[in-house]
């Protein structure tokens, strides 16, 4: 699986909603070994890892803060967020710039991996661990041929406390 190169620029990308067949269009990343994907709608474009201002008083997956054009980004590191090991970034290493809560943010990932059509048909919903494991964030299991891609549900990745932290760092 080939990762795109980290400078790779969403904005002429041609996205529409929903594919000829009736699902949706996903950029899928990387963390470690696990495929995840965000609705493509809600992505602004994909920046080469920079090193970013840290803020202090903000929760540990918070990297900090970027200069994007002008726009004070706050940056989230989702390995930190998902609970997984930190691993030293590398050249695919990236930050990608998305919309959640009408708010912009970027989201520090080990790759991109593709842009990938799934069909409302190959979306299963999330697995049910029981109530001491939350998996609310997640819109379900999608699968693109013979992979299986977590499709995340970036407004609800967030909780209202956790998106706060977010929004002071912004500030």
């Amino acid at each position: 699986m080939a990762a795109a190169q980290p400078e790779t620029a969403m904005k002429g990308l041609h996205r529409p909603s929903e594919s000829a067949m009736g699902g949706s269009q996903f950029l899928t990343f990387n963390l470690g070994e696990e495929l995840y994907g965000v609705d493509i709608l809600r992505v602004q474009e994909i920046k080469g890892y920079t090193a970013v201002t840290k803020i202090p008083n903000t929760p540990s997956y918070i990297k900090g803060v970027l200069n994007l054009r002008g726009t004070i980004v706050p940056i989230v590191e989702l390995r930190t967020k998902f609970g997984m090991p930190t691993i030293e970034y590398t050249m695919f290493t990236v930050i990608i710039v998305v919309v959640v809560k009408e708010k912009v943010m970027g989201l520090v990932v080990d790759a991109v991996s593709d842009v990938l059509d799934i069909e409302k048909r190959d979306v299963q919903p999330p697995p049910n661990f029981g109530a001491r494991i939350n998996v609310s964030f997640i819109n379900g299991i999608g699968k693109s041929g013979d992979k299986l891609v977590t499709l995340l549900d970036i407004d609800h990745m967030l909780s209202g406390e956790d998106f706060q932290g977010v929004a002071a760092a912004a500030a």
